[in-house]
This record gives structure tokens, C-alpha cells and sequence, in this order.
């Protein structure tokens, strides 16, 4: 059986980005995220040690998007690592993480990165 579990849309205000004014300011950030991961025994058992928590994921990503980085591909590869450390059942990670209003020039919904990781 195939699995998912997707969080989705998560807001938060961060302080990434090269220029002075986005570590000063900062700006709003929407993370999604997808893990695939064999919990098909959770759904006979009923029990939370049989699935992941995805709660204690969501943790994990505001705590990495707490650190400040220049690159948002440096907070990507953070979250990934800490996720697929903590969880080390999951087999398929995929972040995607936008920043809102990005200092360029021109009207737009975002910015996004989004990495996509197998785990053998």
C-alpha cells in the first residue's frame, strides 16, 4: 500500500534571503510538504507509534525556518535532513517552500523551490 502524508499551506514569518532588508524584515513563507511511507499497519492498529507524526514534523519545519539562511535552498536541505533523521521510515520526501513577496520587481504570488528526495 502507498501512503501519504501532506502538509499543506503552512504560514510562517522567517528571516531568510541575501539582502539586509529580508533579515531585518523578513517575510511570510508557505511550506508544503509530502512524505510517502509504509503505514498500512496504522491503519489496522489505530495507534500512534504505527504512523508518523505529522505534527512532530510540522515542529521540525518551524524550527528550521527559525534559523536564518541566505539561501532557501540551504532551509530546504536542512528540513529534509532532520526529517528524514527523526523518521527514518519514510521513503519519500518532497518540500516545497515559497516566499511570498519577494524583492523584485513585478506583481507575483511567490517565489518557490521545491526538492523532491528518495530514500533507498
Amino acid at each position: 500500500m502507498k501512503s501519504k502524508i501532506i502538509l499543506e499551506d503552512i504560514k510562517i514569518h522567517a528571516n531568510h534571503g541575501v539582502l539586509l532588508e529580508e533579515a531585518l524584515i523578513g517575510n511570510y513563507y508557505i511550506i508544503n510538504a509530502e512524505f510517502h511511507a509504509d503505514l498500512e499497519k496504522a491503519s489496522e492498529s489505530d495507534d500512534l507509534n504505527d504512523t508518523i507524526n505529522y505534527a512532530e514534523i510540522n515542529d521540525i519545519i518551524h524550527q528550521q525556518m527559525a534559523i536564518r539562511s541566505e539561501l532557501l535552498e540551504h532551509v530546504i536541505g536542512r528540513i529534509i535532513q532532520r526529517i528524514e533523521k527523526a523518521f527514518p521510515q519514510i521513503t519519500f520526501i518532497k518540500i516545497k517552500l515559497t516566499k511570498t513577496k519577494p524583492p523584485m520587481r513585478g506583481e507575483m504570488n511567490g517565489v518557490s523551490l521545491e526538492f523532491e528526495k528518495e530514500i533507498k
